[in-house]
């Protein structure tokens, strides 16, 4: 028995769903706060999590950063881990495994998304960190990660709407056509 198309050139086989959103989004987000914590906090050093707070210029203050950038990549691990458990729970419920462009850009969406929340509250609510502590001015480094979060969740979510196997109305949520 063969499944009817949609249109966007997927195929509804009976027992088998369209591929979960949240799982790759879910990804996103934690592998996105691995980019953040290797890249700027380790490699760059341009900030870790309390630096503006507690500057990591002295060993005390080195410390304390260091236990939370350690808490932070805790963090990230669970949303990695979260993210495939809930990945393989889908695809034993019968979901279809994901084609790339579109799973790619629902990583991004989740990347973009951390970069959006982590921004928002760290940078400008919180104020525990910026961009760059090290200079004097970081507004303008807290708004162009602000920026590059807004250009992958809009990157991202157009890969995934324009890959022309997956129905646009996959949701993030139970990956099911319509969320139901």
């Amino acid at each position: 028995m063969t499944g009817t198309h949609t249109r966007h050139g997927a195929r509804d086989e009976p027992g088998i769903r369209q591929p979960a959103a949240g799982p790759w989004v879910l990804l996103g987000v934690g592998l996105g706060g691995f980019v953040d914590g290797i890249v700027l906090h380790q490699v760059l050093q341009w900030h870790h999590m309390l630096t503006a707070e507690h500057p990591a210029t002295t060993v005390a203050g080195l410390e304390l950063n260091t236990l939370a950038d350690g808490l932070f990549h805790a963090g990230t691990w669970v949303a990695v881990a979260a993210g495939l458990v809930w990945m393989l729970v889908a695809w034993r419920r019968s979901a279809a495994a994901p084609r790339p462009r579109w799973a790619l850009g629902l990583l991004l969406v989740g990347w973009g998304l951390f970069n959006l929340v982590e921004g928002a509250v760290n940078h400008h609510l919180l104020g525990v960190h910026h961009v760059r502590d090290d200079l004097g001015g970081p507004l303008a480094w807290d708004l162009g990660f602000l920026a590059l979060g807004t250009l992958l969740v809009v990157a991202g979510g157009f890969l995934a709407r324009t890959d022309p196997t997956v129905r646009s109305a996959v949701t993030v949520g139970s990956g099911r056509p319509g969320g139901a």
